[in-house]
């Protein structure tokens, strides 16, 4: 079959719905250190993955960066264009020395990776209706809008993967997302602002960025919580909720945002969650879509200490030891 874009490609038999490439790591002149975000919290997990033997460079499906005629199916051309100014680009990534830096440079060591993992996250839309999940370790950019970026976010790659799979896939009329990062995602909740068939469930701490208003107007289920939120009130909340949401709403598929800036000491999500409690609410999420027969794409997206890749590690190798992502399970859904 002939795809409309490069980014939607089949995968071998041998391959898993598990989604990186080297060049999703970021690295600038060591300016990515002036953010808290690890730049290369992606090849960690790919790492830990790899040291446990339950992927290799074989197994692993490499994405195709997203080209600019792909971003056009969501982003305004003018957004396109003022990210060839690294001041725009530097208040997007949060590095204002970055604002001094060549935008040859910042398209080379910033943007550029940011368009793999993108690219990655709308494979992983295909791939979860091929094979009933996918996991892209990176993605998740959810404070990116069709024409605004920020909070390290400069493309929205879960519209776009959403709008690719209306397109494309005939199958799919009605979406879930479900955002578990400690940040309320403003950006695709702004592009779906007034569209019936995207449900979300957002459960953010309300007291940090970005407090938007209005993007909050697309949230079917919101749950607010308070500085230093612990497990069992988090999970227990997450638990009622999707629940609640799956009663209220049947998605064609569901796109889990999972954080885990939730994480105790995280500085920047100020929540209170332990590795054991994010590797539970994983298998609480996948568990629950898993038994609805619903293909589930997982995204990182935000997380800001350097402990976070072994948590997302154990938790998708807890998913695999738990039947939930079974290795190789075609499902025929496509």
């Amino acid at each position: 079959m002939k795809y409309p874009s490069t980014v939607y490609f089949e995968i071998e038999p041998h391959q898993l719905p598990i989604i990186y490439r080297s060049e999703y790591n970021v690295r600038f002149l060591g300016l990515e250190k002036l953010h808290p975000f690890d730049a290369a919290k992606w090849s960690h997990v790919f790492r830990f993955l790899k040291e446990a033997m339950f992927i290799n460079d074989h197994s692993v499906t490499k994405p195709n960066e997203v080209q600019r005629e792909d971003l056009l199916v969501v982003h305004t051309p003018e957004y396109l264009k003022s990210l060839e100014w690294s001041w725009n680009v530097a208040r997007i990534a949060e590095i204002p020395p970055l604002s001094l830096v060549p935008n040859f440079i910042v398209q080379k060591c910033y943007l550029k990776p940011m368009r793999y993992q993108t690219g990655g996250s709308i494979l992983a839309g295909k791939l979860a209706m091929d094979r009933g999940w996918a996991i892209n370790i990176g993605g998740g950019f959810h404070h990116c809008s069709k024409d605004r970026g920020g909070g390290f976010c400069p493309y929205a790659d879960i519209t776009l993967l959403l709008k690719f799979l209306f397109l494309h896939k005939g199958n799919v009329k009605k979406a879930m997302i479900v955002d578990l990062d400690a940040h309320q995602g403003n950006g695709y909740e702004r592009d779906f602002l007034d569209h019936h068939d995207v449900y979300i469930l957002d459960v953010y701490n309300k007291g940090i960025y970005p407090k938007d208003e209005l993007a909050k107007k697309a949230i079917k289920r919101h749950i607010e919580l308070y500085h230093f939120t612990e497990d069992d009130e988090y999970l227990t909340k997450v638990d009622i909720n999707l629940e609640k949401a799956l009663r209220e709403f049947h998605p064609d598929v569901v796109v889990y945002n999972a954080g885990t800036d939730v994480l105790d000491g995280d500085r920047l999500g100020l929540l209170a969650i332990t590795p054991q409690g994010i590797i539970r609410r994983d298998e609480l999420v996948f568990d629950k879509i898993r038994k609805h027969k619903i293909p589930i794409v997982m995204l990182t997206s935000g997380g800001y200490q350097k402990k976070t890749a072994r948590i997302i590690a154990d938790s998708i190798l807890n998913l695999n030891e738990k039947g939930l992502i079974p290795p190789l399970q075609i499902l025929s859904n496509k």
